[in-house]
């Protein structure tokens, strides 16, 4: 049936009037009434009868009355972009890439969120090693998080923080005997943290452009091998300001302001047009975007590469 016809038939069925269910379907009232004929015809009764100068249902038209209004509801919801979405009832498996630095930060809050609020769905975190692929366009990843970059053209990203970079060593490292500038932070022995073992990133161009040069003396995959490496040893490592204070404090670690003029980085979320109007993907978004700090005011993200959380 058309779905028009029970447009107009609830209309009918609530107003017991052609006139008034005109004005409430925005037509004339030739058009309701043509439309009540074929009605008519449909469903076999005469569904609104002349009583006076109004009209009355007839008992079909009575019985009809909720279940109308009861389809039109289930049509909207179907048709409506998540009208009536309640996680509690979703069944499903997301997929989020991500540093391990933010996962660590994300992974224990979200996770308490997603049970108390959907207990039924489940996160599967990958590591970065599908970036720069068709992870997000051909559906092997739901939600990127970091700075982004390497990004087909369709793919639609949403800011979520900026954050800056800070050194971290241990508490009782020499550096904290005196100042840090520049070029004491230079004459520490660095952790370089890359996937791809690359030796050379912002902080070395900041630092030539100073005239000075920093010993990369360990490369290692991921933030977290780095914060233990720091801990047992007279390396210095990157953090994220802010991040994660907790497992710095019971570490045994030490944050300072790296004495350098660097840019701070844009943390963003990317995911395929696909999933834009999904009502459970957009949930997941908003759960992932509460994790992370406010920004310090509008500005878009970055496209490009590099920083510590690629």
């Amino acid at each position: 049936m058309d779905l028009n016809l029970l447009r107009v038939l609830d209309a009918l069925l609530q107003e017991n009037s052609v006139t008034r269910a005109a004005e409430r379907l925005g037509t004339s009232p030739a058009a309701v009434s043509r439309t009540l004929a074929r009605l008519r015809r449909t469903v076999g009764d005469p569904l609104l009868v002349r009583a006076g100068q109004g009209l009355v249902p007839t008992p079909r038209a009575l019985e009809l009355r909720e279940d109308v209004r009861a389809l039109l509801r289930g049509c909207d919801n179907v048709l409506r972009p998540g009208a009536g979405f309640d996680p509690a009832h979703l069944h499903r498996t997301f997929t989020v890439q991500a540093t391990d630095l933010l996962l660590v930060g994300l992974a224990g809050t979200l996770t308490d969120r997603i049970h108390a609020e959907a207990p039924d769905v489940d996160v599967v975190f990958l590591p970065e090693a599908v970036e720069g692929g068709p992870g997000l366009r051909q559906g092997w990843v739901d939600v990127e998080l970091g700075v982004l970059g390497h990004l087909d053209p369709e793919i639609l990203t949403r800011p979520l923080t900026r954050m800056r970079l800070v050194g971290v060593a241990r508490s009782g490292h020499p550096l904290f005997d005196r100042r840090i500038d520049a070029r004491s932070f230079a004459a520490a022995e660095h952790i370089g943290i890359s996937r791809l073992g690359k030796r050379v990133g912002p902080i070395d161009g900041a630092l030539a452009e100073l005239g000075l040069r920093r010993r990369t003396a360990v490369i290692v995959p991921s933030h977290t091998s780095a914060m233990l490496l720091a801990r047992d040893s007279d390396l210095v490592a990157l953090m994220l300001a802010d991040w994660l204070p907790d497992t710095i404090a019971a570490l045994g670690l030490r944050t300072f302001p790296v004495p350098l003029d660097l840019a701070p980085l844009d943390i963003g979320m990317a995911w395929h047009p696909r999933n834009a109007a999904d009502p459970g993907h957009r949930w997941l978004r908003d759960l992932l975007a509460d994790g992370f700090p406010d920004p310090p005011g509008e500005r878009p993200v970055s496209r490009g590469s590099g920083g510590p959380c690629r």
